[in-house]
């Protein structure tokens, strides 16, 4: 369905069918996403013939709790991407060229309805807004870095979690005192933006972690 300067598709097939030309032209790509999900189709976009578009990527924290997520986006920064984390809440967008901005919606009964803006003013609003949560991010190498113990030992505290034991007893489990346990807890809750124990465990199953 179009409307004026807005382009509605439902569907990854259909993101794709419409979008592929786009991305094997662009020149310079940015993306923010919650997880590697919600753009998966874009991957699938064939290479421009020339050099590489320059390429930046906003995500979320929990998307390096899953393994598999957190070694793509190592293999994409090693290939010459530019990855930041940020803990605030992300616009799901793809700008490309500063020129196209896709805008994921919401995932009902397993599809996603996407919009293809091309509107100049609208297009520059969305930018303004990626950038400004683009340059509060953290460089990939350095978050990693500052929590690399909350990596590895999130699947661990998720377990436990889910399996309704007290803190003490997970702390023990762990090797860890009670007060570090809790902060580990916070800082994992933080990663899945998460306000309670039970959201942080529904985000989870939705990222695939449990």
């Amino acid at each position: 369905m179009e409307t004026g300067q807005v382009g509605i598709v439902r569907g990854e097939e259909e993101l794709f069918a419409r979008t592929a030309h786009l991305f094997a032209a662009a020149t310079e790509l940015a993306c923010a996403a919650n997880d590697l999900n919600t753009w998966a189709a874009s991957r699938q976009a064939p290479a421009a013939d020339g050099p590489m578009p320059k390429l930046r990527k906003l995500y979320r924290p929990g998307v390096l709790l899953n393994p598999s997520s957190a070694q793509h986006l190592r293999a994409r920064q090693d290939a010459g991407a530019e990855i930041r984390i940020t803990r605030d809440e992300v616009n799901e967008v793809i700008l490309l060229d500063r020129r196209v901005a896709i805008l994921a919606g919401d995932l009902v009964d397993g599809r996603r309805t996407y919009s293809v803006l091309t509107e100049p003013s609208v297009v520059q609003g969305v930018t303004s807004l990626f950038e400004a949560t683009w340059r509060a991010g953290t460089p990939l190498a350095v978050y990693d870095a500052e929590h690399a113990e909350l990596g590895t030992l999130a699947p661990r505290v998720l377990e436990l979690l889910g399996s309704g034991c007290k803190d003490e007893t997970a702390a023990r489990t762990l090797g860890l005192g009670v007060r570090t346990y809790r902060r580990r807890v916070a800082e994992l809750m933080d990663a899945l933006g998460a306000d309670s124990r039970f959201q942080a465990g529904v985000r989870a199953r939705e990222l695939g972690l449990i």
